[in-house]
């Protein structure tokens, strides 16, 4: 098992150094407060020691973790924070091969001093849980003591939607996301002070039952004749891009973001077209089915070169 010990927390880089140790069985069954102590011992020894020698008391061990969570897992983005070692941690417990670990400055702490300082903070959450409430308006996350004052607040009118893969407010549906972080960071449309009083008791989340129960109360219920005529119509009674949007439904394409893509389109088209609505709708109609066509092309090359 090899370790690679990096010390660079200087903004001097000539004092900087790398130490890398091929750990013996002893050391990879024991405390990581070894690796340190050798560092230690190999840097003042060396020419930046004689600078700034280090003080192995006042310094701990490091390594790189997902910010997500403490555990090993990693992940190729940048997205992580340094996780403090305890002096007494078994080294191959705490210490993947060859990974990365630095050097830095502050005491060391023991396994129970850091699962102390844990139940400490797990505490103060739970007090302060306890003095404060959560604001009931939806999309708030704000917490206040009970009893006020009451912070400025910025909320949704209307419970949100859960919907297939789109996630939006209900009383903004032009804003749709389809990641959380993107949803969670969608501003409220309404502003006012925090509160913990409910207006009334509602649905805290909406899904597809209620969508189509709203759609089912505000459509009109169709009569024999309406429907006759529609069919005498034919087909291209209905737009084509309607037509296209049930279609598409029918294969896996959410029509949330059917939407998302021809209100792109239109909005392209639209910049580039003065004529009126008639001309927009039959530029947008003409614009994605040349999209289409170039990814059933793209479909068909690959194809190709599988055979």
């Amino acid at each position: 098992m090899k370790v690679f010990l990096h010390y660079e927390e200087p903004d001097d880089s000539t004092l900087h150094k790398t130490l890398k140790i091929t750990l013996p069985k002893s050391w990879k069954n024991g405390p990581t407060s070894k690796l340190l102590e050798q560092f230690v011992e190999s840097y003042n020894a060396a020419e930046q020691g004689t600078k700034t020698p280090l003080n192995g008391s006042e310094m701990h061990l490091a390594v790189k973790r997902t910010n997500s969570n403490n555990d090993s897992s990693k992940n190729d983005s940048d997205e992580f924070i340094l996780l403090p070692l305890a002096s007494d941690s078994i080294t191959i417990d705490v210490i993947e091969d060859r990974e990365a670990v630095y050097i830095i400055h502050g005491e060391s702490e023991t396994l129970q001093e850091i699962e102390d300082k844990k139940k400490a903070e797990l505490e103060r959450k739970r007090e302060l849980l306890a003095q404060t409430v959560a604001c009931v308006h939806f999309g708030c996350k704000k917490r206040f003591t009970k009893g006020g004052p009451y912070p400025d607040c910025s909320y949704h009118a209307a419970p949100p939607v859960f919907h297939e893969t789109a996630k939006f407010w209900s009383c903004c549906p032009q804003k749709k996301a389809y990641d959380w972080d993107d949803f969670q960071s969608i501003k409220g449309c309404k502003t006012g002070h925090c509160t913990d009083v409910k207006e009334e008791e509602s649905k805290q989340f909406l899904g597809g039952c209620d969508l189509r129960e709203i759609a089912g109360e505000t459509q009109k219920l169709k009569s024999i004749d309406d429907f006759n005529s529609a069919q005498a119509g034919g087909s291209d009674a209905a737009p084509i891009l309607d037509r296209l949007k049930s279609v598409f439904a029918e294969i896996g394409i959410e029509n949330e973001l059917f939407d998302q893509v021809v209100d792109g389109i239109k909005k392209k088209v639209g910049d580039d077209t003065n004529g009126g609505d008639d001309d927009v709708l039959a530029a947008t109609s003409q614009e994605l089915g040349n999209e289409i066509k170039k990814a059933m092309k793209n479909i068909a090359v690959q194809q190709l070169r599988i055979k």
